[in-house]
């Protein structure tokens, strides 16, 4: 696909048309990787300006998951180096929350490991929340697995505004990489989180030895349910687990991969999520090619990047890291 070509699909995205997934193909195979990764910030520009979205994550139960994920060093099949803890402290948490609150931080979310939570378990969690929300103005979020509707609505109840749960990897692959539950269980959760008013947060981890078009079939499938917040996670290796030996994608697939799902999502915050030490070369490039949100801090069972860095970082490229009012 030639310069005029890119042009006319991104004016198409510009104007509130959709590309089709084959449209989508056709840009993946351009040779002109730079127009593209343009075109994908003014398509950025255009739909959510100069701001960045910030959120913080902390890990509220670590370890011994039942499910087999490939990519996941806390999943029990794995024999990982990783802290092993049940419920979060609340006074820990609390410290995190706040820290993170006054470093600017715009969102926070308590992560859990395992398939799901029991109702015992979450009525913790939920205790930890109110204390957060009456001690600080913090946008909270919550990723605790394939949740029931009655959980997700006690969420909702408690001022939980977005639910996170990852499609992970486009639905033709998923089985490749987990057969413990399947992707239309994770569809079903972010059904009725939509049903009882959360916001979805939904992304995924390029890098697992799936396809360009498989990439592409992903963001087509956050596009159909909603998603307005993406994280985009690039694999990171770990040591133990099954997908230890994969081969890192190349820069060009990196980029092309961020310009593509801004083209698809164009009005969703895209957001820089695990892995970014993968691809810490190419991250000023990134926040030009589409890239408008960030996970900052330290993620699940790795050191993130330093929060104060990070802002200096988006205020020296044009982001605006104020709150949104």
């Amino acid at each position: 696909m030639n310069r005029q070509e890119i042009d006319i699909l991104k004016n198409q995205v510009i104007n509130g048309n959709q590309i089709t997934a084959n449209e989508a193909i056709s840009l993946s195979n351009t040779k002109e990787i730079e127009y593209l990764c343009n075109a994908a910030n003014e398509i950025r520009i255009h739909f959510t300006g100069n701001y960045i979205d910030l959120c913080s994550i902390t890990n509220a139960r670590s370890g011994k998951c039942p499910e087999n994920c490939k990519w996941c060093s806390q999943s029990a099949f794995h024999n990982t180096d990783i802290e092993i803890y049940d419920i979060i402290d609340k006074e820990q948490a609390l410290i995190q929350a706040r820290n993170n609150h006054k470093k600017g931080v715009h969102k926070f979310s308590l992560v859990t490991s395992g398939k799901t939570v029991s109702d015992s378990t979450l009525e913790k969690l939920l205790e930890i929340y109110s204390d957060i929300k009456k001690e600080m103005n913090i946008h909270l979020c919550a990723s605790m697995g394939l949740l029931n509707k009655e959980q997700l609505s006690k969420l909702k109840n408690a001022g939980i505004v977005h639910y996170h749960c990852n499609l992970e990897t486009a639905p033709s692959y998923f089985n490749n990489l987990c057969t413990t539950h399947t992707i239309d269980e994770k569809l079903q959760t972010i059904e009725w989180a939509k049903e009882v008013g959360l916001e979805i947060c939904s992304g995924g981890i390029v890098g697992m030895g799936e396809s360009m078009e498989q990439r592409i079939e992903l963001a087509f499938e956050l596009r159909k349910i909603g998603a307005k917040s993406i994280p985009l996670n690039f694999l990171n290796p770990i040591k133990g687990t099954a997908l230890e030996n994969a081969n890192p994608l190349s820069d060009d697939e990196v980029m092309i991969t961020i310009a593509l799902f801004r083209f698809i999502n164009p009005d969703a915050n895209i957001r820089f999520a695990g892995g970014r030490n993968m691809i810490s070369h190419l991250e000023e490039k990134a926040l030009n090619s589409g890239i408008n949100a960030a996970l900052v801090g330290d993620l699940l069972t790795t050191v993130g990047k330093n929060i104060d860095e990070d802002m200096e970082q988006f205020k020296k490229l044009g982001f605006n890291t104020n709150k949104r009012k």
